[in-house]
């Protein structure tokens, strides 16, 4: 009968535990090792001031910006197992036998430095550091043996009774549990007992002690429950859940809001309860975690829970109004429609109809427990869930079914459905118009009873896109063939009607989607939205709609109840919000690219309630509190590299201590070197549950022109940069617009060393050597140049003195060459002369000899009187002596007295030989020569002989030229 009973109370512990979890499920998002590129297991989370996030991980100090992951390993290697943050704004650290604290350098990168040498050499030993407390300015570290206190640079040691197994704080409460003693309060510098009135047993093992309102705790054991803790009286808290849970080791446990609690266990996971112990909601591997052992639990600024797993970090978007929702275990299923009927949940999915009871008057769905379960006879696609007349109709793969009694009843089997909709606004609507794989089909509604009574003759397109206008005038659209309107008069007689191209629509009839809007007919193109204008019997433009959507390519449009309207555009969701004066478009970024492409769905409920349908499930949006979660959004810039011949961190992410809200101050503007040619900037934003829709934008004041578009890349390149002072400027937006401040960083590239100040000195060192140089040479050139002109104007006198000299020779032989042409004609006179004499000679002497003749041939004396008179008359007219005194002073004359200096010279010659000179002189042949001298040529030859001894002139020596060069000669002289 006991196990019996044993059994029951299993299976109800059971049930609670493993059934009734919440349907809507926050964001999970596993890190693994290989993400994060450190240990395994993590062992405490903390968060600082700037929204960073660091865990205790086996490998060392372990940081997550939101983007980029950084260890920081200790010295000896060792498991970091506890963190606490200082009143000095440190992050301390407690690990394998050392603790210490880490605190950035000069270049903002975390160094770690040791306490260790602060301890007395009798109490160095010592084992892991499990738990860090500040308190009253001082830091507690709490070993199995010893308990390290850490004030003003100096170390106290507490020693248990036995052994040391937790240390934390509550308020103003800072309290330590002693094996043997049990849990002691640490006051007047000593520990003392805590609690007076306890139903903690003996052997319970704390493990997390929590503030609450009122001055109440809660502390949290092992094994043992959970216990509330007030005046020093500890009182258990007590439920059928806690006593279950608690045999699953509570190993943390963090305060998720002012009511609620996280319990994390080392065997099942991560359990959601409200303060007095009752399950709200439970977060294990069978919802996404990696794993159920579960070592530490935080809870960040904004509500996101994080977890430190045995193997991995997960980081639960807790407070998201976003929520997910699978209605079956294995995930697989794309969501296609949902829908709300008799306080049951419907969700319609590629593999069938799943249904939860949800309840009345609900305010958030997502936070309703429960299980789904499968609507029978609804396998197969659905694609579209309608309420009418009270009924529950399902369009499926198969036909038209009715759902009641966890049934899908087929009413019509021929053909696939796609949707529904009544053709009246009248209650209960007489006529449904359905749209089908091939077609409009009408349905008729009497007896309580849906019967398929006629379709749009020759009409046989796929209708999916289907809505109904004022007039009860369908319109259908057709993705590739354009929109229809079908005009009923009766569901009997009904006829279609083509809008293309030619009725204001867009010529590519691709992507047509036809919806009614604001009361408006309005087809969705790829040009935009275009609106039916009643009067004109054609589609124009809506200015409207392109005020609100501007650019925006909508593949979806739907109205809420509020008149927000919500859309589908290259796989984002959004919402023009036109709640406020000012349309406001929204966009949520969690759902990008997470819906069924083409079969995107939208089922709104009410604001708090929005279903969409997703690639694995559906997803609910609470859209007032999503809209509440603005987080603050804040961007750090993380790391300053610079790249070159070597690499060099020039700023690794910290202004300040670590937990210090701080800016860049004067002193810590770098100077980069010019050798590093290339400089990368990181930069992230800690809102970590809105990642994918963060978006950054970036300045370099001193080398942009202005800021850069918005974009989801966290690094920017710069590549050589000119020597200066620069500020890089970065910021970071949500989805809603919101702009983070501005981050901002100043460094200085420094001049390359050939542009220093050290440079520009030894240049004009340099220049006032080589101007000095210049100066000396400049002045020798000078002196050359003096010397070089003086012996230029020395050679030049010397070449004008050669010059005058010059001409005078030539002067002197422009004389010569008159004197001697003078000479010459003067030579030819005193020839002319001398062949005058000759020939005058000839015939005076042929003369007296016809006279002699004649004498002695006539015997008349008087006549040979007469005659002998002519003969001495001519003998005496050719006296050639006298004739020759004359001819000799002509010839000194023209000749410069060349016989008389011939006679000077040789005294010895002759007045013949004198004469022979003299013709010789004038170039007379020796023929002319014998007629002058009135002798033989043979007697010429002899006298020229005897006057070239006299001369004493060599037979190879010609006589004119003798007597030319003599004449030369004796003038020169």
């Amino acid at each position: 009968m006991k196990s019996v009973l044993w059994g029951i109370i299993f299976s109800i512990s059971a049930h609670i535990l493993y059934a009734q979890n919440t349907i809507g499920l926050p964001e999970i998002t596993n890190f693994s090792k290989k993400n994060y590129v450190a240990g395994t297991q993590n062992w405490g989370i903390l968060q600082d001031k700037n929204g960073i996030m660091y865990f205790a991980n086996n490998e060392g100090l372990l940081t997550f910006d939101g983007v980029f992951w950084k260890t920081y390993p200790l010295p000896n290697k060792s498991k970091v197992r506890s963190m606490a943050f200082g009143n000095d704004h440190k992050i301390y650290v407690g690990a394998e036998d050392e603790f210490g604290y880490f605190s950035p350098d000069k270049n903002g990168n975390l160094t770690y430095f040791s306490l260790k040498k602060l301890i007395h050499d009798k109490d160095s030993a010592f084992s892991d550091v499990w738990n860090i407390c500040e308190y009253n300015g001082g830091l507690f570290f709490r070993a199995s043996n010893k308990i390290f206190q850490y004030k003003d640079h100096s170390i106290a040691v507490y020693k248990p009774v036995s052994h040391w197994r937790f240390l934390g704080k509550s308020h103003d409460l800072l309290i330590a549990q002693d094996f043997d003693k049990g849990i002691l309060q640490y006051h007047n510098g000593g520990w003392q007992p805590f609690l007076q009135n306890s139903a903690l047993p003996s052997g319970a093992l704390v493990t997390a002690f929590i503030p609450l309102e009122d001055g109440r705790s809660l502390l949290t054991t092992l094994e043992h429950g959970i216990y509330l803790i007030k005046d020093q009286t500890a009182s258990p808290l007590y439920s059928p859940f806690l006593s279950l849970v608690s045999s699953h080791r509570i190993y943390s446990a963090v305060q998720v809001s002012p009511d609620r609690l996280a319990l994390s266990t080392s065997l099942a996971g991560c359990y959601i309860i409200n303060t007095r112990g009752e399950f709200i909601q439970k977060i294990t591997k069978s919802e996404g975690l990696q794993n159920n052992n579960i070592l530490s639990s935080f809870i960040d600024k904004n509500h996101n829970l994080w977890l430190g797993l045995d193997n991995g970090i997960t980081s639960i978007a807790y407070n998201n109004a976003i929520k997910n929702i699978f209605p079956e275990n294995d995930r697989e299923s794309g969501g296609y429609t949902s829908a709300l009927y008799n306080n049951t949940l419907y969700l319609g999915t590629s593999k069938g109809l799943y249904k939860v009871p949800v309840g009345a008057n609900v305010s958030d769905l997502s936070y309703v427990t429960g299980k789904f379960s499968f609507v029978e006879n609804s396998k197969g696609q659905v694609w579209n869930l309608s309420e009418i007349n009270g009924k529950m109709l399902m369009a499926h793969h198969e036909g038209i079914f009715q759902v009641a009694n966890n049934t899908a009843q087929r009413l019509l089997g021929n053909n696939g459905f796609w949707t529904f909709l009544p053709l009246s606004s009248i209650s209960p609507a007489p006529v449904i118009v359905s749209g089908s794989y091939n077609g409009i089909h009408f349905l008729t509604y009497k007896n309580q009873s849906f019967q398929m009574t006629g379709a749009v003759p020759d009409f046989y397109l796929s209708s999916r896109f289907i809505c109904i206008d004022n007039e009860n005038t369908i319109w259908m659209s057709h993705p590739y063939r354009g929109v229809y309107r079908i005009s009923v008069n009766n569901y009997t007689n009904a006829s279609s009607k083509l809008y293309d191209s030619k009725n204001g629509l867009p010529v590519s009839l691709n992507n047509n989607y036809v919806y009614k809007v604001k009361n408006r007919i309005v087809v969705a193109t790829e040009k935009g939205i275009y609106e039916y204008n009643h009067f004109k019997d054609r589609f124009e433009p809506s200015e409207y709609f392109r005020k609100l959507f501007k650019d925006i390519k909508v593949f979806l449009l739907k109205e809420d109840a509020s008149g927000n309207i919500w859309f589908t555009s290259n796989n984002q969701l959004g919402v023009i919000d036109l709640s406020k004066s000012k349309p406001e478009t929204v966009y949520f970024p969690e759902l990008t690219n997470k819906m069924v492409s083409g079969f995107e769905n939208i089922t709104i409920l009410n604001e708090n309630n929005v279903l969409v349908g997703g690639e694995t499930g559906f997803y609910h949006i609470n859209y007032p509190k999503y809209k509440q979660n603005q987080n603050e959004i804040s961007v750090q810039l993380r790391s300053l590299k610079a790249y070159g011949q070597s690499d060099s961190l020039i700023f690794g992410g910290y202004f300040g201590e670590v937990n210090m809200l701080k800016h860049q101050a004067i002193g810590q503007i770098p100077k980069i070197s010019s050798q590093f040619n290339t400089l990368d900037f990181a930069f992230s934003s800690t809102l970590f549950s809105q990642q994918s829709s963060i978006e950054y934008a970036y300045f370099l004041e001193g080398f942009d022109n202005s800021w850069s578009g918005w974009t989801k890349k966290t690094e920017k390149e710069y590549s050589r940069l000119p020597y200066g002072l620069y500020r890089f400027q970065v910021k970071a937006r949500n989805n809603f617009g919101k702009e983070s401040a501005v981050a901002s960083y100043s460094f200085e590239v420094l001049p390359p060393w050939y542009l220093t100040f050290w440079a520009y000195l030894y240049y004009a060192v340099l220049v006032g050597v080589l101007v000095y140089l210049a100066y000396k040479w400049q002045k020798r050139k000078f002196v050359r140049q003096q010397l070089k002109y003086r012996e230029e104007q020395q050679k030049l006198q010397y070449l004008h003195q050669l010059e005058l000299a010059r001409n005078d020779k030539e002067i002197v032989r422009l004389k010569n060459e008159k004197l001697e042409s003078e000479i010459t004609h003067k030579n030819s006179d005193l020839a002319s002369s001398a062949m005058h004499l000759v020939q005058k000679a000839e015939i005076l002497n042929k003369i007296r000899t016809d006279l002699v003749k004649i004498a002695r041939q006539t015997n008349m004396d008087d006549l040979k009187d007469d005659l002998k008179k002519m003969v001495k008359m001519v003998d005496e007219e050719n006296k050639i002596d006298s004739d020759w005194g004359q001819f000799s002073v002509h010839f000194d004359k023209v000749h410069s007295n060349f016989l008389i200096a011939l006679k000077e010279k040789y005294p010895n010659l002759s007045a013949t030989e004198l004469k022979l000179c003299a013709y010789l002189r004038m170039n007379l042949s020796t023929k002319e020569i014998a007629q002058l001298m009135n002798i033989s040529s043979r007697s010429v030859e002899v006298s020229r002989y005897r006057l070239r001894k006299k001369l004493q002139l060599p037979s190879e020596i010609n006589l004119f030229n003798f007597f030319l060069d003599f004449h030369v000669e004796e003038n020169k002289s």
